[in-house]
């Protein structure tokens, strides 16, 4: 399903989308920081943060650094993997589903608008 916009009007949207998140009382999060918290909501877990690290083509301490921060949030929470003690699994919380949930409506309200 996609959405043809002009490069102006999708530039807008972009624009009008940032604002909006940097003016609400919501946490504004960094590009990197949505784009791993939409991936840990939006594809099927298990996410770790080796998995993450991979699919942004960043590292590990990109990956681990956006999570503290996003952790502090209490947008997304971190357990070491009981069969592989190796591994970190990162999961979802309320919180972060509330958060992106609030962030989907305000994109369909400001996308009606351009």
């Amino acid at each position: 399903m996609g959405i043809e916009l002009s490069t102006a009007k999708a530039l807008q949207l972009w624009h009008d989308v940032s604002l909006h998140q940097v003016r609400d009382e919501e946490p504004d999060l960094s590009v990197r920081q949505l784009a791993i918290l939409l991936t840990i909501y939006l594809e099927a877990p298990p996410h770790t943060v080796r998995g993450l690290a991979a699919k942004l083509r960043v590292t590990k301490p990109v990956i681990t650094r956006a999570l503290d921060s996003m952790g502090k949030l209490e947008l997304v929470s971190r357990r070491r993997d009981e069969k592989d003690r190796r591994n970190v699994l990162v999961q979802r919380t309320v919180k972060g589903a509330l958060y992106l949930e609030r962030f989907a409506d305000s994109v369909g309200r400001i996308s009606s608008r351009v």
